[in-house]
């Protein structure tokens, strides 16, 4: 059978990004857009083998970020050239003679999805080369000089994603008589199939919009989107009771609502739980010195913290001009410094077992709203601090996500918003689902949509 080798194109400079260094080594959602690329590989179990085609200049660094991944399949780090084709010529090079498919993939398209892959990779048994394509929504247009020259019929265009798959004496044999032309030139290398080998047939499998490439400035803040978005496959995460056995998990503002539900659900899967809240034993996040002395406690118990989630949260929902000092300097204290207090008490004690920290937004983060001023800013700031410190702490091996639930039946929404009906809110139970999932899973830094009419 053959053996799958993903090679991850990291050879390009960025210069259109307008960044000082290479745009594969961009953070976003935590972690370099490439260690996202190289995960998506490493996380498929269809995958044998990883080869990083690298820029001369920073191989080392893509070393040192290997040994700090501990990545398993990476086995070649190889020298790309000027081109694009320079750096799947490199590849080609390292296998030759190889009976092995080659799977070539932008290190800049970081939210390629196991779905893509696992389509890819189940062509490869029929076809010998493999495209990845997404409708044209735009009319296209060719021109000549500043007119149309003519409109194509848009339902036959594609616009083309990576990864594009081959066997290797496919790709081997069109680059073969490509090198030969000395009027070569072509953008990809299902263009060399397609122009040097046109009786073998290019299979398409459908992409997907969030198989984006990083290229402009612009592209940060939609590849940033998009993490946040990144739901679906985490949703598919099994809570196994194995992974969590023995956990010690500490729940702040575990009373009631999500964390009463969380805490119930970890104890069914054998975790050891701690639940702290004003409620419950006087526990105010929004005070440094109780948040530290819980942790504490718990850990002076067990020897060990591996999950803490903070689900405490105060929601006022009236006009600024109505609000009392007090009443504001409380919503503050709770949403916003308690996070802050729980990341720092934290930090020790997640670093010492390479643990998961959860927070929690809320839908109105990403758009002030009258009646909501405070709480929606906090819960904005939050969202920040996340992603702040998720890149801060990442090389410590601490895991740092923020669940963003939709409206949710809590106790704290039944008191702003009164009796509503069960079929327009989110159960806190799917939430405390999700909020598990988080905590097995390899995400950081990231925003994690909860939504109603997810299965």
């Amino acid at each position: 059978m053959r053996k799958n080798i993903a090679i991850v194109l990291a050879g390009g400079i960025g210069s259109r990004l307008g960044l000082s260094t290479p745009k594969q080594f961009f953070k976003v959602a935590g972690k370099m857009v490439v260690e996202h690329t190289i995960d998506a590989f490493e996380s498929n179990p269809h995958i044998d083998e990883i080869a990083i085609v690298s820029n001369p200049f920073y191989i080392a660094d893509f070393e040192s970020i290997i040994i700090k991944n501990g990545w398993k399949k990476v086995k070649k780090i190889l020298k790309g050239g000027q081109e694009r084709f320079h750096s799947s010529l490199s590849a080609i090079k390292a296998y030759e003679g190889s009976d092995v498919n080659l799977i070539f993939h932008d290190a800049v398209r970081p939210l390629v999805s196991q779905r893509i892959l696992n389509d890819v990779i189940k062509a490869l048994e029929t076809y010998a080369a493999i495209d990845v394509a997404m409708p044209a929504t735009d009319t296209i247009i060719e021109v000549d000089g500043d007119f149309i020259h003519q409109i194509p019929d848009r339902s036959k265009l594609k616009r083309g994603q990576t990864p594009q798959a081959f066997h290797l004496e496919t790709i081997s044999h069109a680059y073969e008589i490509a090198l030969k032309d000395e009027h070569f030139k072509v953008t990809d290398d299902c263009g060399v199939v397609v122009k040097y080998l046109p009786d073998v047939p290019v299979y398409v499998v459908t992409g997907e919009e969030s198989n984006m490439k990083l290229t402009y400035k612009e592209d940060t803040y939609l590849l940033d989107k998009f993490f946040q978005l990144r739901k679906s496959e985490l949703n598919e995460i099994p809570l196994n009771e194995s992974q969590l056995k023995g956990k010690v998990a500490v729940i702040f503002g575990g009373s009631y609502g999500i964390g009463e539900h969380t805490a119930r659900m970890l104890q069914e899967k054998q975790a050891k739980v701690f639940c702290f809240s004003r409620s419950m034993n006087g526990v105010d996040v929004g005070k440094k010195e109780q948040v530290a002395d819980a942790l504490k406690k718990v850990f002076l118990q067990t020897h060990r913290i591996d999950y803490i989630i903070n689900t405490a949260g105060v929601l006022n929902k009236e006009p600024l001009m109505s609000s009392d000092y007090q009443t504001i300097y409380n919503a503050v204290s709770t949403n916003y410094m308690g996070t802050i207090n729980v990341a720092m008490e934290a930090y020790a004690y997640l670093k010492e077992s390479k643990g998961k920290l959860v927070f929690f937004t809320s839908s109105s983060y990403t758009r002030g709203r009258a009646f909501y001023s405070i709480y929606s800013s906090t819960k904005a700031a939050i969202v920040n601090f996340v992603q702040a410190i998720a890149q801060e702490w990442e090389p410590f091996g601490i895991a740092v996500n923020c669940i963003n639930p939709e409206r949710t039946k809590t106790p704290m929404r039944v008191k702003n918003f009164g009796t509503e009906p069960e079929n327009t809110l989110l159960s806190a139970e799917k939430v405390a689902i999700a909020t598990i999932q988080s905590l097995i899973s390899e995400f950081t830094g990231q925003v994690i949509d909860v939504k109603r009419n997810e299965v």
